[in-house]
């Protein structure tokens, strides 16, 4: 008894750790950015009667986070003149992040350009802000409090599309939205106060400056021997295509449900509450059914989930307009978003630890760069269409596709993850 006290006042002691609150700020840092470009931007500008084809192109505003480890190694090796290494560069894409986001109350929405331009600088300093915290975490974790720090990390993360997805939604149907951004912008201010004073810079001798066979050409050497070619393309399909139609479904939603007749107050307080909470729990439950299943049975199952929820939104679309939103239609609602953030976290919780155990450890900073760039690709490329499929195909016909396109995905299992291998 004594000593299960002692091992449970031993882990509170861990969770309330300066090392972990940090985990916090990091984590609600690093989603902000991320959730206005893919939650609050396409409301705007569909509220602003921006079709939906010039909203789908917006998504290619997302390539910095598939090119992020290209110049990740001159972040890693120059040092700023104030702060540190890693501190000074956490308050340097800040700074820039929190005036950007505020820049956008000046902007016109029809000047679609410029629009795409501050997105893009966004993308890139948000894209930047994650290379750096990535780094810093890891550096200030002990080995015992990295699995926890990162879960705090996601979960914060997670929760930070509250406040672009939810809170400024709800603003935005009382206040104008040149009020709206730097509200939405200010919210960056707790990581940068966390920078300037919470934070210590790690004591790390900096490393040599890497070339660029040492950076990028040996770690995919190294997987292509290891795996073979034809086990390489295999791999290398299964990470682009598991996720590709739940994310080209998701990448309009917003708008979908604005076209459905919600207004911004009901998605704020229906649509992202309800697919962060089940989301959440979902991975945190799928990580720890995850230990009983085996990575590859988990791939399976949670996949499944992951695919049938797709057509959730199928059925909503069949509906059409409505006419008038009562409480049946924001239960419908609800209950199709929440079962979608379902099997997203399911999902995602088995891919990170599939593309986690492929990685080899002498070089799992680069594979998991690579990997993780390859698996935001389709959120990237294939997504900027959706605009131009829905106004071609209609959403019904759309959802269809979304569905038909995850199939491939789940039918590679058979070669990259077998059911039989419980591993």
């Amino acid at each position: 008894m004594s000593l299960m006290r002692s091992r449970l006042s031993s882990f509170w002691h861990m969770l309330w750790s300066r090392p972990l609150l940090i985990c916090v700020f990091t984590g609600f840092s690093s989603g902000l950015p991320l959730y206005f470009l893919i939650n609050l931007m396409p409301v705007w500008l569909r509220s602003e009667g921006i079709d939906l084809v010039k909203i789908g192109l917006t998504s290619l505003i997302g390539l910095p986070f598939t090119w992020k480890f290209l110049w990740a190694p001159i972040l890693d090796e120059t040092i700023p003149p104030f702060l540190g290494r890693r501190r000074g560069w956490m308050a340097i894409t800040q700074i820039l992040l929190l005036l950007t986001l505020a820049s956008f109350a000046f902007i016109y929405p029809h000047n679609i350009y410029l629009v795409l331009c501050v997105a893009f600088i966004v993308a890139f300093l948000s894209a930047s802000q994650d290379v750096v915290l990535d780094a810093f975490r890891r550096e200030i974790l002990t080995d015992t409090q990295l699995g926890l720090g990162n879960a705090i990390h996601v979960n914060a993360y997670r929760i930070a599309a509250l406040v672009p997805g939810s809170l400024s939604l709800i603003l935005a149907d009382y206040y104008p939205w040149h009020w709206v951004f730097p509200i939405t912008a200010l919210f960056m201010l707790p990581g940068l106060f966390m920078t300037l004073f919470m934070a210590h810079e790690p004591h790390i001798t900096p490393p040599h400056p890497k070339t660029l066979k040492q950076s990028i050409i040996e770690p995919l050497q190294e997987f292509l021997q290891r795996k073979g070619i034809q086990n390489t393309l295999l791999v290398l399909s299964f990470i682009f295509l598991y996720k590709l139609g739940d994310s080209m479904a998701t990448a309009l939603a917003t708008p979908f449900y604005m076209d459905l007749g919600f207004s911004k107050t009901e998605i704020g307080l229906i649509a992202k509450s309800a697919s962060l909470w089940p989301a959440l729990l979902a991975a945190i439950i799928g990580g720890i059914w995850m230990m009983k299943l085996g990575i590859n049975r988990a791939l399976w199952l949670f996949g499944l989930v992951q695919i049938v929820s797709i057509l959730g939104f199928v059925w909503l679309a069949g509906f059409g307009h409505f006419s008038h939103i009562g409480s049946t239609e924001r239960w419908m609602l609800g209950l199709v978003i929440g079962f979608e953030a379902c099997g997203v976290g399911l999902g995602t919780a088995a891919f990170v630890a599939y593309i986690a155990r492929e990685t080899n450890p002498a070089f799992t900073a680069t594979q998991m760069a690579l990997f993780t760039s390859l698996a935001a690709l389709p959120r990237t490329v294939f997504n900027s269409g959706s605009g131009l499929l829905i106004q071609w195909l209609g959403y019904v016909s759309f959802f269809w596709l979304c569905f038909a396109l995850a199939i491939p995905g789940m039918l590679l299992l058979v070669k990259v993850a077998p059911w039989h291998d419980k591993t």
